[in-house]
């Protein structure tokens, strides 16, 4: 039976379940709002108001109480120094669940969960555009190309050929190598 047992299994094993939560919450912090099922969302509402009020405190054991139950350095990082602020003068009630209608797929009652204040989503940093980088590139690689032409270009004398063979048939070496010497009258014995 369960008597005074307040919170919902979800049809999953414990480990489970505190790994679901555990990610809802860590969404929620990035996002700052997530859409579930209004079952799940209830959970994630009560789990998030708890770390919200240690983070609050904004001390080292916080600290690291948050990152041994939400798994993540940044997100407690993020916790301390972007959302406790927001509620350093409010006693609890830190997210709110709104409902949205049932879900099309299986008919699940969804849920907007969110935090009830409005809090900016950091903006991500711009990257720089390629295209400068590409017109770069394929400078460097026009010069490069035209310098191998120059090269192919120009022939080299029958002397300057004799003298590449010899080069590339001592690098060839071991025993082919002694036998190419050998069959075409290099070895001088």
């Amino acid at each position: 039976m369960r008597h005074r047992r307040v919170r919902r299994k979800l049809g999953v094993t414990t480990k489970h379940r505190k790994a679901k939560l555990r990610n809802m919450v860590r969404s929620l912090v990035l996002h700052k709002k997530i859409r579930t099922t209004m079952i799940k969302a209830k959970e994630v509402s009560a789990f998030a108001d708890q770390m919200v009020t240690i983070a609050k405190r904004g001390d080292l054991h916080a600290r690291r109480v948050l990152e041994a139950k939400l798994g993540s350095a940044e997100i407690a990082k993020a916790l301390i120094r972007d959302i406790a602020p927001h509620f350093k003068n409010r006693q609890g009630g830190y997210t709110r669940v709104l409902r949205l209608g049932s879900r099309l797929g299986d008919g699940a009652e969804t849920a907007l969960l969110e935090f009830t204040e409005t809090i900016q989503m950091p903006e991500k940093a711009k990257k720089p555009k390629k295209l400068k980088k590409e017109k770069a590139a394929s400078k460097k690689d026009d010069s490069e190309l035209e310098k191998l032409k120059a090269e192919k270009d120009k022939k080299p004398s029958e002397g300057e050929k004799e003298k590449a063979d010899k080069k590339e048939s001592e690098k060839r070496g071991g025993f082919l190598g002694a036998l190419r010497k050998f069959l075409k009258g290099d070895d001088q014995r």
